[in-house]
């Protein structure tokens, strides 16, 4: 009976493997979008860096580096939220069932960390400081993540191919650039973030390497 239970929650009727991590991911997002939203307003740059977004002056100043993972799973309002859990939801399932779970979480957390630090990087540099928060740093080290695994696996993975991830990533870079509020420089740094830490952590299917 253990087993049965087991099996219906990590595996699909079809028999492919459920995205249970990326899952978890979303619920956590959503979840804490709502409290958020429950008690406070969302859109309020005040309100989200008191409840743990990203600003210089509180991260240096007041050396609360946990910032740089807590503004990960904060968003400005539903929309927001909706754009980066619909990409996520989309893309993390293949990519997690590339890795695996924990490598899966891994590769999101770490691109997400490197997106946050290069975004902070760039405002100390600018001296132009802004909150920020948000899961488009890690989903953007998703769509790197699985640009590597593709190339890796003759230029396709599930039905995707490194070239048209390419485009996906560079059309939505571009979108963001063009886009007034849009913190580019964590979408940027997510990605080739998440592309290095695949190129680490992924090992490409056995049947692929014999052939």
């Amino acid at each position: 009976m253990e087993n049965i239970v087991r099996n219906k929650i990590c595996y699909q009727e079809d028999g492919t493997k459920r995205a249970v991590v990326s899952i978890v991911i979303i619920i956590i997002n959503v979840l804490v979008w709502s409290v958020l939203e429950l008690f406070g307003d969302t859109l309020s740059g005040s309100y989200i860096a008191q409840h743990g977004g990203m600003h210089p002056d509180l991260i240096i100043d007041c050396g609360e580096w946990y910032r740089l993972v807590t503004a990960m799973f904060i968003h400005f309002g539903a929309p927001h939220l909706a754009n980066n859990m619909i990409l996520l939801a989309a893309a993390g399932g293949r990519l997690e069932r590339a890795v695996g779970g924990f490598k899966y979480l891994l590769i999101y957390l770490g691109a997400g960390l490197a997106g946050n630090v290069l975004s902070l990087f760039i405002m100390v540099q600018e001296r132009d400081y802004a909150v920020c928060a948000g899961a488009s740093g890690a989903v953007f080290g998703i769509i790197g993540a699985l640009i590597w695994a593709a190339i890796r696996c003759r230029g396709k993975i599930e039905g995707l191919t490194a070239k048209g991830l390419i485009f996906m990533a560079v059309l939505c870079l571009y979108s963001g650039i063009t886009t007034e509020g849009v913190d580019n420089w964590a979408h940027a740094g997510g990605a080739a973030g998440g592309f290095f830490l695949c190129m680490l952590l992924y090992r490409k299917p056995r049947m692929l390497e014999i052939l």
